[in-house]
């Protein structure tokens, strides 16, 4: 098997291993604070009621044999735990069996949750992160030499990620292939960060230089993932540096900073140490059951590959989809169309019993996406706030599509705990509310001069009423 372990990627599989450690550890702390609220027994989309009606097969999880609340708890935190014996390289101190497994009950684990997440877990980065551990189980203890075909899965993985990502946007939306897809982006993105208000106020120029610059990543450097060094280096540079850029500008959860991390399999010891002075062990163990495995996780990445194979070179290129319930070999790419207005839902409570024009309404602010035209973005990624993110989904789309929200806007009539901790204010600390109402207006940056004027970081103007007022007694069929 020496052909196939050589210590030359083994700090990439040092940073590789930790790092997804850590964004384990955030997805399951995601899921401790969330899941129960949005998923639970009485959740907006109740675990149970999913698994009543999807068979074992199509949705593998623990959660078939049971669930509960409780139990739910138990697998969150044992898999934080978990995350972070990963992380911190604890899971390195023992024999290769006890790092394999390890790695496989991280990945069983947070299968089972993905799996039944439904709405709320219906994102790109959840299939991302469940292939990505699952080579992790391969990769071995840091005492161990790196395999070279797991260094290739991995650059496989990172090559479908962005290569699917570019062919998305050339085949979708014209404005990517006339480099005007980023005048509107940073604006209409899903949430917003701290600087993205300043990288949607840059010249039109440089907008056309970000789309150019973000096509030749995604659809040239990253062909130098599979040349020889330094070229591979070079691929993966550009990509980390491209996915810096995506950081700093959006809160895309853990996407960026994932996609980031596998990047490393394309930079070898000897440029890696130039800024990471972190030597491989003297001796490296090598194992030949390991080895065999390896092997069969080739063959078998390669088997389900032509699934997104012919995803990527078909014209109607599907956007982050699963070929399989074990989120194995996926296909990725979004954003392959761009959103040119922003529009927001406000959700708006009043305590009067009786409704005219002076009538006194309250806002409900959420954590990430804009509500206030004085609230600054907060830069939340790699933390993932669900709820946030289906409500940009929401405001595209009528109520009637969204009886999730309607559930939502119950619980809130019926001061639900435990729904009120997903949202960062509550204005009825001392009352409920009698009626709650949602309105939908366009939210555009404010200008240099209009901030200066007003000190507000949105501008918005009402469009209509999304959902007129409701009282608990309308909304009652929600209460199951």
């Amino acid at each position: 098997m020496e052909g196939f372990y050589q210590s030359e990627y083994w700090l990439s599989a040092f940073i590789i291993q930790r790092g997804l450690g850590f964004i384990y550890a955030i997805a399951f702390l995601v899921a401790i604070n969330q899941f129960r609220p949005l998923l639970g027994e009485n959740g907006l989309l109740p675990v149970p009621r999913f698994l009543n009606r999807i068979p074992f097969k199509k949705s593998p999880s623990i959660f078939h044999w049971h669930y509960s609340d409780r139990f739910f708890a138990v697998i969150a935190w044992l898999g934080l735990s978990l995350a972070l014996v990963a992380a911190f390289g604890i899971s390195d101190l023992g024999p290769l069996w006890v790092s394999m497994l390890i790695w496989f009950l991280l990945w069983i684990l947070y299968l089972s949750i993905v799996n039944v997440g439904q709405l709320f877990y219906g994102f790109g980065w959840e299939s991302l992160l469940l292939e990505a551990g699952f080579y992790a189980i391969f990769l071995g203890p840091m005492q161990y030499e790196s395999s070279m075909i797991m260094i290739f899965i991995l650059r496989w993985l990172v090559f479908r990620v962005e290569f699917g990502a570019g062919l998305i946007k050339m085949r979708g939306d014209k404005c990517w292939r006339n480099l005007t897809c980023l005048n509107y982006h940073h604006e209409t993105q899903p949430m917003p960060s701290p600087l993205s208000r300043f990288f949607h106020l840059l010249p039109g120029k440089l907008h056309k230089f970000e789309t150019f610059c973000n096509h030749i990543v995604q659809l040239g450097a990253v062909w130098l993932l599979f040349l020889p060094q330094p070229f591979a280096t070079i691929g993966a540079l550009l990509i980390i540096l491209s996915q810096l850029y995506l950081i700093t500008s959006g809160n895309y959860a853990w996407l960026n900073w994932l996609t980031l991390l596998l990047a490393f399999s394309g930079i070898s010891n000897q440029y890696l140490q130039l800024i990471i002075p972190v030597s491989a062990p003297a001796e490296l163990l090598g194992s030949s059951i390991l080895g065999v495995l390896t092997i069969i996780v080739g063959i078998v990445v390669a088997y389900l590959s032509i699934g997104p194979i012919k995803n990527m070179i078909s014209p109607k290129q599907r956007m982050n989809a699963s070929f399989n319930p074990l989120h194995l070999v996926n296909t990725y790419g979004a954003f392959g169309s761009v959103t040119r207005t922003r529009y927001e839902i406000v959700l708006e409570g009043t305590t009067d019993h009786k409704l005219d024009s002076e009538t006194t309404w309250k806002a409900y602010e959420f954590k990430g996406k804009p509500g206030n035209p004085t609230g600054i973005p907060i830069q939340w990624a790699p933390y993932h706030l669900r709820l946030d993110w289906q409500m940009w989904f929401a405001a595209m789309t009528p109520v009637r599509s969204n009886t999730w929200l309607l559930k939502f806007i119950y619980k809130l009539l019926k001061d639900n705990q435990d729904t009120l901790k997903l949202l960062s204010n509550n204005p009825f600390n001392h009352k409920i509310p009698n009626y709650i109402r949602a309105r939908l207006f366009k939210y555009q940056f404010t200008n240099h001069k209009e901030y200066k004027e007003t000190g507000n970081w949105w501008k918005r103007s009402f469009k209509r009423m999304y959902l007129p007022p409701q009282s608990i007694d309308d909304l009652r069929h929600f209460s199951n």
